[in-house]
């Protein structure tokens, strides 16, 4: 493909400008992907981290979101036909409790019923209403999610919601959306053990049990678990990213690894190329689309000329940070909690609302969490093609911790670099390991320690380890996303749009800030 003759630019080559770049092939447009990593996918892609023959998700490993895409829909036979596989999970998480018990969502609705009505009947029938009610609550929820965050959109989204549910029903939805997952939780449920296995979600994308906006990721999750299961990439996360790159190429575009984007040219007002940092210059005629996180946007640009718009780039907030570390395993752990946690996807070991919200009030503070929320993956229950026959991998993030160190909550540690933390850190996430699973060090036959720093180091737009590349709290969500008037991608220079999981709706495997983008250039 000739350089000097693309439509569209595309900055990194993670799973939503992959999924931009395709759209936009498919339209007939000229696209170059250009990655500064060796390899695509950026937060999605996979590797021999650990052994030969022991294949880990350096970051994503749930796939969930990606498989029931719009996106996904569209293209679902001609990425099939690239090697996208999923693997199905029915039993997708749990969580396990200091007192050797556990609790967790399984495909079939009765069998989840029964272990919640062994700690209170009362919460299993209030679950069988959700349950029967999540089809109705969903058509709003994913319609919201769907929408365009643009206030003409936002208020043809309010009216039908008016029209189908009423005021009252329009009211109810409106302080769910905003209530956090303590107020939901404990409205709802009487049980502290299953408002513990739901809000764990909520960390996942920084949402601490008393943050504003986020009752309704549990919600989801919870639900969306027991009614659809877990999708699993086949052999890895990265069969998406795979797949994505070979479409692109099918189709005539280029996606190029190794390759750093200096500078994006402007003038007059219209983003014209880019400028590599070898020297290329790229033209782009249509459309340069920067899957950065915000501040990186400034930097590249030299700034947009709109001071406002470049001030919200500058002081975007991101969520605290994660470690990752991947184990290679000789056996599964044995669980304290029983046999039955060994066929379970995510094992959430975050016990408590309060824990949570202390670990998460630490890692802002700075401080190594004293009791930091793990959560283990066990892929391979479900995907044996990822490790040599009878083995297995772990996948364990540590959540939260902070990007930069301040201090240890714990006292244990004076280490305020990530180079000396991550060994100390690592061994207390071990430690709450082996308290669930007595004589998991034993099983380990390798492992890779990925620190905040790392994550960074590898993917910039993971600020601080920052996973979701931005809190998606209230003040930086839906309209606000990244920016008042800019969450569907724009910015102030003219063929200049920004996407990724800094943009509307967010972070997640969904792809939905990238195809979102590719619906309104095309």
């Amino acid at each position: 493909m000739d350089l000097d003759d693309l439509d569209a630019v595309l900055i990194g080559a993670g799973h939503n400008s992959l999924a931009c770049a395709l759209m936009l092939a498919a339209k007939g447009w000229r696209v170059g992907v250009f990655e500064r990593a060796d390899v695509p996918g950026g937060a999605v892609k996979s590797g021999e981290y650990t052994l030969p023959g022991f294949r880990h998700d350096w970051a994503a490993m749930n796939l969930s979101l990606f498989a029931g895409s719009q996106f996904h829909k569209q293209f679902v036979e001609e990425l099939a036909g690239h090697g996208l596989s999923f693997v199905p999970v029915n039993r997708p998480f749990a969580s396990a409790f200091p007192d050797g018990t556990w609790l967790g969502v399984d495909q079939d609705a009765g069998i989840t019923r029964a272990r919640i009505a062994a700690l209170s009947e009362a919460d299993a029938r209030t679950w069988d209403a959700l349950t029967a009610g999540f089809g109705d609550r969903a058509e709003d929820v994913f319609a919201l999610l769907g929408s365009r965050m643009k206030i003409h959109a936002l208020a043809y989204f309010l009216w039908g919601l008016w029209r189908r549910r009423g005021v009252s029903g329009a009211l109810d939805l409106a302080r769910f959306l905003l209530a956090s997952p303590r107020a939901w939780l404990t409205e709802t449920f009487e049980t502290e053990k299953l408002r513990a296995m739901l809000g764990a979600w909520g960390m996942h994308l920084d949402y601490a049990p008393d943050s504003a906006g986020g009752a309704l990721f549990p919600y989801l999750e919870g639900m969306a678990g027991q009614a659809f299961g877990m999708a699993l990439g086949q052999g890895g996360a990265d069969t998406v990213t795979k797949a994505l790159v070979r479409a692109i190429e099918a189709r005539g575009g280029r996606v190029e690894c190794g390759t750093e984007v200096a500078r994006i040219e402007h003038e007059n007002g219209i983003a014209r190329a880019v400028i590599l940092a070898d020297g290329r210059r790229v033209a782009a005629n249509k459309a340069v689309i920067a899957n950065l996180a915000p501040n990186a946007l400034i930097r590249l640009t030299g700034g947009t000329g709109d001071a406002g718009f470049d001030a919200r780039m500058e002081s975007y907030a991101h969520a605290p940070g994660t470690m990752m570390i991947h184990l290679a395993m000789d056996s599964l752990p044995d669980w304290s909690a029983g046999e039955d946690l060994k066929g379970v996807a995510y094992v959430h070991l975050a016990p408590s609302l309060d824990q949570m919200a202390r670990t998460y009030q630490q890692a802002k503070a700075g401080l190594l969490p004293d009791e930091p929320v793990i959560v283990v993956g066990q892929p391979t229950v479900f995907d044996p093609s990822r490790a040599p026959e009878g083995k297995h991998v772990l996948w364990m993030q540590v959540r939260m911790v902070p990007g930069r160190i301040e201090g240890d909550a714990a006292g244990q540690t004076s280490a305020r670099d990530w180079t000396e933390a991550a060994e100390p850190m690592a061994e207390r996430a071990l430690d709450i390991l082996e308290r669930y699973a007595p004589g998991a060090r034993a099983k380990i036959l390798g492992r890779r320690i990925v620190t905040p720093a790392e994550l960074e180091a590898d993917n910039p737009n993971l600020v601080g380890g920052d996973q979701v590349c931005g809190s998606h709290h209230l003040a930086q969500h839906f309209l606000f996303r990244p920016a008042p008037g800019h969450a569907d991608g724009s910015t102030p220079i003219r063929n200049l749009h920004l996407t990724g999981a800094a943009v509307w709706p967010g972070g997640g495997t969904g792809a939905g800030p990238g195809y979102q983008l590719a619906q309104r250039l095309t």
